[in-house]
């Protein structure tokens, strides 16, 4: 049975330590789920690169898809799915923009071919040949040389607070552990209920 605790992040924090050693490849891989002008919904994987009793961090192109539907329409979903220890964490939440000092230190703890990678990529947009994208490495490799490759002003990060947090472990049979905790706003405490699987 899922332990209770008070705090969800402090349930995250343990179940995700749990996870970096146990999950073979990206444990911090999450898939998240945007809203289109449209209203169709859009999911794809991204990778947590923090997390606080704030909410959940990630970083992208400001310019991609992701990046115009979340500034079109803050409201987003998170899951992550642990294989090697049958669980999963599923949050709902809105997303403010991280600080640029945030930003900035992430972007610095990159591989220098990652940040050079953020300038030459027009996350999703048409690209006519690979050789474009080959060309466009080529090009902010020189531009830069030796020295520093800043964070570009369309690149930054995200930080999803949740409203609803979901935690589901596996049972046997199919009777698995569903503890919910939700919230009417942000500056509200947390309600815990445990969900029929």
């Amino acid at each position: 049975m899922i332990e209770h605790i008070e705090d969800p992040f402090a349930l995250f924090g343990a179940w995700f330590t749990e996870a970096e050693r146990s999950e073979p490849n990206d444990p911090n891989a999450m898939a998240l789920a945007t809203v289109g002008a449209d209203g169709m919904p859009s999911v794809r994987m991204v990778l947590l690169k923090g997390f606080d009793n704030t909410g959940f961090i990630f970083f992208t192109n400001l310019e991609s898809r992701k990046g115009e539907q979340l500034k079109a329409n803050p409201k987003v979903a998170l899951c992550f799915h642990w294989k090697s220890l049958q669980r999963s964490v599923r949050a709902e939440g809105l997303v403010t923009p991280v600080t640029p000092d945030e930003a900035d230190a992430y972007f610095a703890t990159r591989p220098r071919s990652s940040r050079i990678g953020a300038w030459a990529s027009k996350q999703s947009r048409p690209l006519a040949s690979r050789f474009e994208l080959e060309r466009r490495i080529a090009e902010y490799t020189g531009r830069f040389g030796l020295g520093e490759v800043p964070r570009p002003p369309f690149w930054s990060g995200f930080r999803v607070a949740p409203l609803r947090i979901e935690f589901w472990k596996h049972g046997a049979f199919r009777l698995h552990d569903r503890l919910v905790f939700t919230r009417p706003g942000l500056a509200e405490g947390w309600m815990i209920e445990r969900l029929f699987p």
